[in-house]
């Protein structure tokens, strides 16, 4: 009998992977599409132990016992997939995401078990070379935006003698949006430590073509870039649109962006604020897809990216 048909909708979902078996067989055809392998040598010579739910290697080495979850997000989870794969359904296809309250309501576990499996869903999310990564070329949008703070500490603060600014708490995001005319555009978004020149355009050149159309706005930090790209810009005081000058891309999507943040999540950590760009970019990014394509999406990713606890609480989360 062969394998049940694929789900479709998020109520599909939560039936079809209650039951055990079609959890492995959805997981191994992700996973290993020509067969299970062992993750420590790569051999195909498995045998499945039924009692354990797992595989053991019949190569002698360490850590010949192995299970779905070994070497992926997953791994040392107490949760079964049961629960786990309509969690990955859930935060791939919401479109302004999901709290970790309503996961934990909607799966039946604590909200500080939920954070914590969205933010290990969150790191197959996340685009690097090994994964969707590369240069963007053509025509390129760049653009820049602050997130977080509160209106409360936008004053001077007169004991330190120093000027808080309007910038105050808030934590420079760079976007560089990558056009294309079938309505495909891709959109990369990357932390940065001010607006200065030095930081932004070093982010450019680590992720645009040389050579390629770019597009910005009339801040002084974008001047004289042509010894890199075709720069062109807009200037917002006169015009938002000359032709195809213009960076009206990436402000729809910081528009996306600041709604899920700000409706959905609310408050969101600095050093943790890179996972949730990932998340929104990833959604961004295979807007056009079915819902069941970003979740095969996200479970092909899910292998060698792990996330502990403690890695994620360290005060340098941001370098995992």
């Amino acid at each position: 009998m062969g394998m049940p048909q694929t789900p479709r909708t998020l109520l599909e979902a939560v039936k079809f992977f209650s039951i055990p078996v079609n959890c492995r067989e959805y997981m191994i055809s992700r996973r290993w599409p020509n067969g299970v392998k062992c993750p420590q040598c790569g051999s195909e010579s498995v045998y499945f132990d039924q009692s354990r739910n797992g595989w053991e290697c019949k190569t002698r080495h360490p850590k010949r016992k192995f299970t779905l979850k070994t070497g992926t997000i997953f791994e040392d989870s107490a949760l079964g997939l049961d629960k786990w794969l309509p969690c990955v359904w859930m935060i791939a296809n919401a479109k302004n995401g999901i709290s970790s309250h309503e996961i934990a309501r909607a799966i039946g576990v604590t909200q500080k078990t939920a954070w914590f499996m969205l933010q290990r869903i969150r790191l197959a999310m996340q685009e690097d070379e090994n994964h969707g990564g590369g240069k963007l070329g053509g025509d390129v949008e760049v653009d820049e935006t602050y997130i977080g703070g509160k209106a409360r500490n936008m004053h001077k603060d007169r004991r330190k003698r120093t000027n808080t600014g309007r910038w105050h708490g808030k934590v420079a995001v760079m976007g560089l949006l990558e056009r294309n005319t079938e309505g495909r555009s891709k959109v990369r978004t990357r932390i940065v430590p001010n607006t200065k020149r030095w930081a932004l355009v070093g982010k450019m050149k680590e992720h645009i073509e040389h050579g390629a159309n770019v597009y910005t706005d009339a801040l002084p930090t974008y001047s004289s870039l042509n010894h890199l790209f075709v720069h062109q810009f807009v200037d917002h005081a006169e015009e938002y649109a000359r032709g195809n000058v213009h960076t009206n891309g990436l402000e729809n999507y910081w528009s996306l962006l600041k709604r899920a943040l700000m409706g959905t999540y609310v408050a969101v950590e600095p050093f943790h604020l890179f996972r949730y760009l990932d998340e929104q970019a990833f959604r961004f990014n295979n807007r056009t897809w079915n819902d069941a394509q970003r979740f095969a999406a996200v479970i092909t990713a899910i292998v060698g990216r792990r996330l502990t606890y403690t890695q994620l609480i360290a005060a340098d989360a941001r370098a995992v």
